[in-house]
């Protein structure tokens, strides 16, 4: 009987007891795992650092230090309240929402860019759209729109940068080099075709449809035969053009976008971007006629061509693609990240 009873105890403390037991010291043990490897405190610690009342939080590029370049004065500013400036001096505010977007990321990240890459001795980008990127100030952008529109062109704005708050296009986990213009003409370029130097990868020759509508798109420029010779001497002096001999205004060459590589002014041969500053034309997409006294210069397109067409973005947004879809179409091979991934 007593081994019996002994025999039962072994087995209900076997059976029963002991897991019992070691479940209760597992509990403890994995707790304190938890905690060492911090998965539940970084977890709170990430929310803390990128969310604060349903606002974005930077932990870094949060503010940024803007050139005027008019007075040379330097001001630190908050980086999204920059970018309302930019944007609104960038792109129409009647322009869709989601162009919109589209431009306030773009913009954002080129503001990154040159962040990461400076040209400024002691500032981080500058207001002059020749060197940097357009900035106006809210008084100025404000005065130039119809006054019964004034509050909500800028408060559309203010929720496009909002909307898109921390939101940077990057290639290889580095920010892009986020170019863009008013009107490709139906085809964007290849930067090296306008600065020359080093490929992007991330920027190709991409076909945009719908840019026809806009004013942007086409243009004219007429010259008396006197005119384009003083024009080209202010930087060939020694310029000669034959204007009975048709060869002696000729192009040359294209770029893969059909814009003008390399044309003929007499003894000179000029590539189509120089021409394009030479003679201020919008674009470098012309065609030339000669008419009597008069040097025909039929321009499509408006700007470099380089990057985000803005009336190509607008046109996709009116056709329901949202401010992703359009990043994706004009930059190649791109993802769209927070800047606190970086």
């Amino acid at each position: 009987m007593k081994k019996f009873l002994l025999y039962f105890f072994a087995f209900v403390f076997i059976c029963f007891l002991m897991p019992a037991l070691l479940t209760k010291q597992d509990k403890p043990v994995n707790s304190e795992k938890i905690e060492e490897n911090g998965s539940n405190s970084n977890t709170e610690n990430e929310i803390k650092e990128t969310r604060e009342d349903g606002e974005y939080q930077y932990k870094n590029y949060g503010k940024i230090k803007l050139l005027h370049k008019k007075t040379g004065e330097i001001e630190e500013v908050d980086l999204d309240q920059y970018l309302c400036h930019v944007v609104s001096a960038e792109m129409p505010a009647d322009y869709e929402i989601e162009a919109l977007k589209a431009q306030a990321v773009v913009a954002r990240t080129y503001t990154i860019y040159k962040v990461k890459n400076k040209k400024h001795e002691n500032a981080d980008i500058c207001d002059d759209s020749t060197c940097c990127q357009a900035w106006i100030s809210k008084e100025d952008r404000q005065a130039r729109w119809e006054e019964n529109k004034r509050e909500s062109n800028w408060n559309k704005i203010e929720q496009c940068v909002k909307e898109t708050k921390g939101k940077i296009i990057t290639y290889q986990n580095e920010p892009i080099n986020a170019f863009f213009h008013a009107n490709s003409g139906g085809t964007t370029e290849l930067p090296v075709n306008v600065w020359g130097g080093n490929a992007f990868p991330y920027l190709q020759v991409i076909q945009t449809a719908g840019e026809e509508g806009y004013r942007q798109y086409a243009s004219e420029v007429a010259f008396s035969k006197e005119e384009l010779i003083e024009k080209l001497k202010t930087k060939y002096e020694d310029i000669q053009i034959n204007f009975e001999n048709k060869e002696d205004i000729k192009i040359l060459e294209y770029t893969d976008s059909n814009r003008v590589k390399t044309i003929k002014f007499g003894n000179h041969e000029i590539s189509g971007v120089e021409t394009r500053t030479l003679l201020g034309l919008k674009s470098a997409n012309f065609e030339i006629t000669q008419e009597g006294d008069k040097i025909k210069f039929k321009v499509k397109g408006y700007g470099h061509g380089v990057g985000m067409s803005q009336t190509g973005s607008n046109t996709m947004a009116k056709e329901g693609r949202n401010y992703e879809e359009i990043i994706h179409h004009f930059y190649t091979d791109v993802e769209i990240k927070e800047i606190n991934s970086l």
